[in-house]
């Protein structure tokens, strides 16, 4: 049977494949698909109902349009950004985009809250409740400026911005705020992230943000730990958001501030906080510089892999991602774009995450975007009372994931293909999803064959350069799948025993 080159020089097959599914090997169960709402939903939560709504729609919605289409991509976990308060100090805090400015509930006398600060981001928050999101984490970029060394949202010289004696006022703030918003708007918050990116310098006020060491982090978490159990609060504390996923499994290149499965969870290690009673048994890092090129990130991916293995019970949670960089000259982060190019290395980034790591949460970074850049699932006018949007299909791609691959869905076992990125999925209500990325120019026809179970009441769902997530028709051969070329296709059937 006749092969033709691919796009990128692999060989597809012209006529039908064999992909098997194995519900037997089953690899993670996933927990959730994930967005944040910084920066720009302080700004969008207070447009015009309708337009908040529609960009509520696009992120949140399960419900179904005419025809079969997708009203949303369904996402399964909301990302609420707790400010540090940069946006009332304004042109004095020294970040010049006002966009990147974050309000904070903590007045300006350090003790007192106005639960009416953050208003736009709240509206988005109430907003993914109604529309049936699951869970909630609230992060910080960095504690709020009336802590701070130098009582700014930013750091100095690459040096934490937060000292051990401030770790406790930073803990009860943090469990304040969750308590807060739970009485204002009745949305109970599950995870509490209280460090991001540590091992940045963060120290060009380009946005808020600060480094730690290991040990500040465990010092900021046993106080975290101590204010949620005074403040009888359910949040789990999710560590570390690691800038870069080499941190958490070896050294790499900053001293103190790598190995951090090791560090806090291993009971040798003096960081060792894995058994505080309120601790996720996750640890969390973010795929930016390690996506390029794909054989060299799975390797990465596998050893971080390996290296969470080696905790019983511990999982691995990619919680921050957008297109940055150059990624070794594969695709850039600067320039917008809406279309198909971009949406592929994001599946492929996706796929690699779930596949090779075995991430059992995968979350984007800036849900909604006011720049020309690869960073937003929905992109808008910057405009901070009223404006355009327009949906681009990196949202579409991961909703090809977030919304059929629901939270509990164990990951099984899929043959390789060449050419083809392919994985699949048994949600817990006995629901098959497999979600093939096909790359290449030419189509690929499967045959899905399963090896220890029958399934039926095939539905496909596609998004390629002309669809959106849109509903297709199956082949009328039984089980025969097609992958258009350069598209994201997603199967979802019923799983008969």
């Amino acid at each position: 049977m006749g092969t033709d080159p691919g796009a990128s020089g692999v060989q597809v097959n012209a006529q039908p494949v064999t992909v098997t599914l194995t519900a037997g090997k089953q690899y993670q169960t996933i927990s959730h698909f994930g967005g944040s709402d910084a920066w720009a939903c302080q700004f969008v939560g207070t447009w015009p109902d309708a337009k908040r709504n529609a960009l509520a729609d696009l992120l949140f919605s399960r419900d179904t349009l005419a025809g079969g289409q997708p009203k949303g991509i369904g996402l399964s976990l909301w990302r609420f950004n707790i400010g540090a308060g940069t946006a009332e100090q304004g042109a004095a805090s020294d970040i010049r985009d006002e966009w990147r400015r974050a309000e904070s509930f903590l007045n300006a006398d350090g003790t007192t809250y106005n639960w009416d600060k953050q208003a736009g981001q709240v509206w988005f928050l109430e907003a993914a409740r109604k529309r049936g999101v699951p869970e909630f984490l609230v992060f910080p970029n960095s504690p709020p400026v009336q802590f701070t060394i130098n009582k700014k949202g930013y750091a100095h010289a690459g040096k934490p911005n937060l000292t051990a004696e401030n770790f406790g006022l930073y803990a009860d703030f943090l469990a304040s705020v969750i308590a807060g918003i739970q009485k204002k708007t009745g949305v109970t918050i599950q995870y509490i992230s209280p460090v991001n990116e540590p091992q940045w310098d963060w120290s060009d006020a380009g946005q808020e943000g600060t480094p730690f060491y290991n040990n500040e982090i465990a010092g900021i978490v046993r106080a975290l730990s101590a204010s949620l159990v005074k403040a009888k609060l359910p949040a789990k504390i999710n560590i570390a958001e690691a800038g870069q996923i080499d941190y958490l499994y070896s050294p790499f290149n900053k001293q103190g501030r790598g190995n951090q499965i090791h560090a806090f969870f291993d009971k040798t290690s003096p960081d060792y906080i894995g058994s505080l009673p309120n601790l996720a048994q996750a640890i969390s890092g973010h795929s930016y510089f390690t996506t390029s090129p794909y054989n060299q990130a799975s390797q990465k991916r596998r050893e971080l892999a390996a290296a969470v293995a080696k905790v019983p019970g511990l999982q691995y949670w990619m919680s921050e991602y957008c297109i940055l960089g150059d990624n070794d000259g594969e695709i850039q982060g600067n320039g917008k774009d809406l279309g198909i190019d971009a949406a592929l290395y994001v599946a492929k980034v996706i796929h690699n995450d779930l596949v090779n790591a075995n991430a059992s949460a995968w979350h984007w970074w800036t849900s909604i975007s006011a720049y020309n850049y690869k960073d937003g699932l929905v992109y808008i006018d910057k405009n901070k009372t009223d404006g355009n949007f327009e949906a681009s299909k990196m949202l579409w791609t991961l909703g090809n994931y977030s919304r059929f691959v629901r939270p509990g869905a164990t990951r099984i076992d899929v043959s390789d293909q060449p050419g083809l990125l392919i994985s699949a999925y048994k949600n817990v209500n006995n629901q098959l999803v497999a979600v093939i990325v096909n790359e290449q120019k030419e189509k690929a026809a499967i045959d899905l064959k399963a090896q220890d179970f029958q399934f039926s009441n095939v539905k496909i769902f596609r998004t390629s350069a002309q669809e959106d997530l849109k509903p297709v028709a199956a082949d009328n051969e039984e089980n025969t799948i097609i992958a258009e070329g350069r598209s994201i296709t997603t199967i979802v059937a019923d799983i008969i025993h």
